[in-house]
């Protein structure tokens, strides 16, 4: 059993605490001997205790003057600073954490940027970090967490050079996988150089548009999940839609990426406590209960480095994550032997699939175990990639859906739209979704205000200032962007960027917001690191079945609304948000984050069913 990362973490700095006393003491023992210098005990006590403040605070001063020197001597600056109040800014700490948990999604980066500007710095305990929220800075270097050596970065050299040329120089670093580890563990999610080259080139063949278009399987699943909201709406109870759509979405993720359903759309759907008889009766099937302590998992390790270089303290006893990733690890673990023991099976019987059954019926673990046998690797890989496949293309529906709640008018011409091209029953093809424009447009615009993955560590920074210094970013600093923030800036979106708008990526302000700036709208990540693929999984496969569940629910259902009375107090915005300036003071539920944007969203038992249904 792997040690709690406390352990080590106290060892280490117990360690690093007692040196600077022992030194003294040895310095002490070995004046005593050799000289006849006489100091009283009080001397020795008092050096001994202070030995340690000290030299910690010489280092201090020591690394953050290095910083400063080098930054001169190289015709740069650091970013302002977001100073505390309180001692190792303890203020700022608690204002992330409060951020993080009580808070929108926006609010830490919203703080940095209204006292420093759009790049800034702040230290946790003397721990130095970079935050941004400009895509000029981001449009550089995206996602691996710290730079492995110290640079200088221009806004001449930001439009070109770093994405194409400079990638090796930029890791997540050896923090990031110590604090994700016992998620992603070596996956390529957590992976940099050439092992993050190698987790690439397994996973990146399988996903072509052949495989892609598998809507057989989206057909299956969405006519489940439809028909149990109308099951929902015949017993009188309200919907929990984020609940329904990520069984959706884990169903559709599961067979398609191993070959496996795990049926959770099958079990019976949560009640809202208090509101209904059947509240509490509702026992956690074993796909509810994955998916319950994948997303402890993920709201963990979220929340560590907000904690700062201090987070192990947390954990001394054990690994929080231990308990949660048993439950995932015993709901993947027996698909994996399965696969290997049909490959085993296939060896020794000397089968193997033909090419055109391979390229019909070969899932990604099936196309994972020709490449490798260790069931290390199959277990991260896979479950990297289950991340991106489920949690994130649910949270876009559900927030989708959120927002034809909100706007009805949308919800009109987009359902429009869709019976324009595949009327009230035919199942949509590839060639239908490619042609309405106008779902894209909504897609895109939903993606805009809520990105499924809000805020990215990576590591380089240009001056957003075209005539500032250079920026200097000392070797192994972490930088974290926030593309919620981006995505929302009125400088990239114009005056109506608050509003939900899907005409912003159909009308001529494509041309002078998007063209221009691409990486103002990163919903999938870029860069060299850019998601597996964005042509392919991303693009094609959650856009696919993302749109695939709109135009069956929109065939279905006339309207929607949601259901106030039926959202759990801690779903619903806090009062003083009324009052906040853009989109915050819109909201009427609690967007919150772990590694992926999430929310509750009640829909009401009283909707309308097209008329012919």
């Amino acid at each position: 059993m792997k040690p709690s990362p406390g352990i080590p973490f106290l060892i280490r700095y117990i360690l690093v605490c007692c040196a600077p006393p022992l030194a003294v003491y040895c310095t002490k023992r070995v004046l005593s001997a050799t000289t006849n210098i006489v100091l009283s005990t009080w001397f020795w006590v008092v050096t001994a205790l202070l030995s340690g403040p000290v030299l910690y605070s010489l280092h201090v001063w020591r690394k953050f003057r290095g910083f400063h020197l080098r930054a001169a001597a190289l015709g740069a600056v650091m970013p302002i600073e977001l100073h505390g109040e309180e001692f190792g800014n303890k203020d700022v700490l608690r204002g992330i954490l409060e951020a993080f948990i009580t808070g929108y999604p926006s609010d830490m980066f919203d703080m940095g940027a209204e006292r420093c500007g759009s790049l800034f710095q702040y230290s946790i305990f003397w721990d130095l970090s970079y935050g941004t929220t400009d895509p000029n800075v981001v449009k550089v270097r995206i996602l691996p967490a710290t730079r492995t050596r110290s640079s200088v970065i221009t806004c001449c050299a930001l439009h070109q050079t770093v994405l194409a040329t400079d990638f090796a120089n930029y890791e997540k670093g050896e923090i990031f996988h110590h604090i994700t580890n016992s998620l992603f563990g070596t996956g390529v999610f957590n992976a940099d150089g050439d092992l993050w080259k190698f987790h690439r080139s397994m996973s990146r063949p399988f996903f072509s548009r052949e495989r892609i278009s598998h809507f057989e399987l989206f057909d299956r699943h969405a006519e489940t999940a439809i028909n149990k909201i109308k099951e929902r709406m015949r017993s009188g109870v309200a919907l929990d839609f984020q609940d329904l759509i990520s069984r959706f979405t884990l169903d559709s993720a599961t067979e398609f990426l191993f070959g496996s359903c795990v049926h959770s759309l099958n079990s019976s759907l949560p009640y809202p406590r208090g509101l209904s008889p059947y509240a509490g009766k509702t026992e956690q099937s074993p796909s509810e209960r994955f998916a319950y302590a994948f997303g402890k998992v993920q709201h963990i390790v979220a929340e560590r480095p907000r904690l700062g270089w201090v987070w192990p303290m947390k954990e001394i006893f054990k690994t929080s994550t231990d308990e949660y990733m048993e439950i995932v690890d015993g709901f993947i673990e027996p698909i994996l032997k399965d696969a290997l023991r049909k490959k085993e099976q296939r060896s020794k019987e000397d089968r193997f699939l033909d090419e055109k059954e391979s390229q019909e019926n070969e899932t990604l673990l099936d196309h994972l175990v020709k490449q490798t046998s260790d069931p290390a690797i199959l277990h991260d890989e896979t479950l990297n990639i289950l991340l991106a496949g489920r949690d994130t293309t649910a949270a876009a529906l559900t927030f989708g859906v959120y927002l034809l709640c909100q706007h009805p008018d949308i919800f009109k011409r987009l359902r429009d739209e869709i019976i324009e091209h595949v009327g009230l029953t035919r199942r949509p093809t590839y060639d239908d979704i490619r042609n309405m424009k106008y779902l894209r447009a909504f897609l895109n615009e939903t993606l805009r205000l809520y990105p499924s993955v809000y805020s990215i560590k990576e590591g380089i920074l240009p001056n957003p200032d075209p005539l500032g210094k250079p920026i200097y970013i000392p070797p192994g600093t972490p930088i974290s962007y926030s593309i919620f923030n981006m995505h929302r800036d009125p400088k990239y979106w114009g005056p109506t960027a608050a509003d939900f708008d899907p005409d912003r990526f159909l009308d001529e302000r494509v041309g002078k917001y998007l063209v221009p700036n691409p990486f103002i709208f990163l919903p999938f990540n870029g860069g060299p690191r850019i998601c597996l693929g964005q042509q392919m999984v991303l693009r094609q496969f959650a856009y696919n079945e993302m749109s695939f569940f709109i135009i069956r629910l929109l065939q279905t259902f006339s309207s929607v609304s949601l259901d106030l009375t039926a959202q759990p107090p801690d779903t619903l915005p806090p009062a003083e948000w009324k009052d906040a300036p853009g989109r915050k003071g819109k909201e009427q539920i609690f967007p919150k984050s772990h590694l992926t944007l999430y929310s509750f969203v009640s829909l009401p038992t009283s909707g309308h069913e097209r008329m012919n249904a």
